[in-house]
């Protein structure tokens, strides 16, 4: 699947397009994503703010999928844990970042070499369009090499 598609489709997929969250970037390499929500009068909360889940939902499958597909092949890769701090009410247009680093793949690449597992922490920030912290978000990511499967005698 190539990024544009990806992009394309988290825009059409229910949760993201119920809860008014757009993927406006995907980076070709798989290097980055950015998402964008704009908090209106039927998406925000009882405080006319940005409503708590939707601000880490806007987060949530992204680093496992960057870097599923910066891996490549061979690797399963999940969104194993999340941690937000609500640092601001979210009011407006808010966006977050998310990248990954060539290193940190390259350091995933050696410590699942022997099969072991990998449980690597992203982060980022959701701000608003003033540059604003609204949140910092961060995403634990599991990762590990598949086993080989044995060719079954015949």
């Amino acid at each position: 699947m190539t990024a544009r598609k990806m992009r394309i489709g988290m825009n059409l997929w229910p949760p993201f397009l119920g809860a008014g969250i757009r993927v406006t970037h995907i980076a070709d390499d798989w290097s980055s994503a950015t998402v964008a929500h704009r908090i209106t009068r039927f998406n925000r909360n009882y405080f006319g703010t940005a409503f708590g889940g939707t601000l880490s939902a806007m987060t949530d499958p992204f680093f496992a999928l960057l870097l599923m597909h910066r891996l490549g092949e061979g690797y399963v890769v999940w969104d194993a844990a999340g941690e937000i701090d609500y640092v601001s009410p979210g009011r407006g247009r808010v966006t977050a970042t998310m990248t990954i680093d060539p290193a940190v793949v390259e350091q995933i690449r050696a410590d699942t070499a022997d099969g072991s597992k990998s449980l690597t922490w992203f982060e980022t920030e959701i701000v608003d369009e003033r540059g604003v912290v609204v949140a910092r978000v961060r995403r634990q990511v599991y990762a590990r090499r598949l086993r080989e499967r044995s060719a079954v005698a015949a």
